[in-house]
């Protein structure tokens, strides 16, 4: 099946807005998952929609939750999601720590009991548009042992880091397990294997298969040093903002869970290189940097990802996509 990006952003915010989701906030997140596709996370794009409109469904998600302010310093602002959407709550999080950095040179802005948010690597372009460095974190249901032990204590624990380096800014976005949770269902959608040091079935034992896998354990990135990692992650996001640490977080691939808010915690924070600078050339050092890792043969972070979707690109997407989106319709 294949659609342009302007009519699959059509349709996933009517069907957003079906299941009660306000235009705005519909129209954001219709906007992350596309961006996803276009940018090669199919992981993440609208091969979750189905999920997340189950969750809507079942009340899992709550469709008209804002973002209740918690605390608020200035450069320092939490607030509670209220159980809603991720993606239009942390767009909207990167977008105000954009603003709050601008004044104060630094900020950190934190959402707890939200939902997943989809490829974190795009709540980084509010900020590095601004000109400004951007770390976001997110925490999700435990998938993660910790490297020698035998049961999940964290979750993917992504990272995403913007740099706005020249002449076009460096985006990294990484899970710390050996691969996102959400490449494997993508395997298990087709019918087909992943490779051999993914996963772990449920008792621990190595997988190539994608239904023990999402049933089972993800491996740590680099063993020790990825799960102390993703440790660090889940300290910044369930244990500091929360209210849940992954082992409480409810799974989206689990039918059962549908109706059980996930209570996700995410975390931007905003550094503005100018301010942070002694001698008035960060800009100049960053774009030698990008330009350092071209001239050796490599590629940067990110490179040659559009940072606004074109509405004439076309996406392949999945058949079975469509069927199981028809059910919401």
């Amino acid at each position: 099946m294949t659609l342009t990006a302007g009519s699959a952003r059509t349709l996933a915010t009517g069907l957003l807005m079906s299941a009660g989701v306000p235009s705005d906030p519909a129209a954001r997140t219709a906007e992350a998952l596309v961006l996803a596709d276009v940018w090669g996370i199919a992981s993440h794009g609208l091969m979750r929609l189905p999920y997340y409109l189950e969750r809507l469904r079942a009340g899992g998600c709550n469709p008209a939750a804002t973002l209740r302010p918690v605390t608020d310093t200035g450069p320092l602002a939490c607030y509670d999601g209220e159980d809603g959407l991720g993606h239009w709550q942390v767009w909207q999080a990167a977008s105000e720590a954009a603003s709050r950095c601008q004044t104060a040179g630094v900020s950190v802005v934190a959402v707890g009991r939200s939902s997943h948010c989809g490829a974190l690597g795009i709540y980084t372009l509010p900020i590095v548009e601004a000109g400004l460095v951007g770390l976001v974190y997110s925490n999700g249901p435990a998938v993660m042992p910790p490297w020698g032990g035998s049961a999940p204590v964290v979750s993917t624990s992504p990272i995403a880091a913007g740099i706005p380096c020249r002449p076009h800014p460096a985006i990294v976005d990484l899970a710390t397990s050996a691969v996102a949770r959400g490449r494997i269902q993508a395997h298990a959608k087709r019918g087909e294997p992943i490779p051999a040091g993914w996963a772990f079935t449920a008792s621990g034992e190595p997988t190539t298969d994608p239904v023990e896998a999402i049933a089972g354990m993800l491996a740590p990135l680099g063993g020790a040093k990825g799960f102390a990692l993703a440790f660090l992650v889940e300290a910044l996001t369930g244990g500091m903002v929360g209210p849940a640490l992954s082992t409480e977080v409810a799974d989206m691939f689990t039918p059962s869970d549908a109706a059980r808010p996930q209570r996700i915690s995410h975390l931007v924070l905003a550094l503005d290189p100018v301010r942070l600078d002694v001698d008035g050339k960060a800009g100049d050092r960053l774009d030698q940097l990008a330009a350092a890792v071209t001239a050796a043969g490599g590629r940067v972070p990110g490179a040659g990802r559009p940072l606004t979707a074109d509405d004439s690109a076309v996406l392949t997407l999945p058949d079975r996509l469509l069927q199981d989106l028809s059910n919401f319709s």
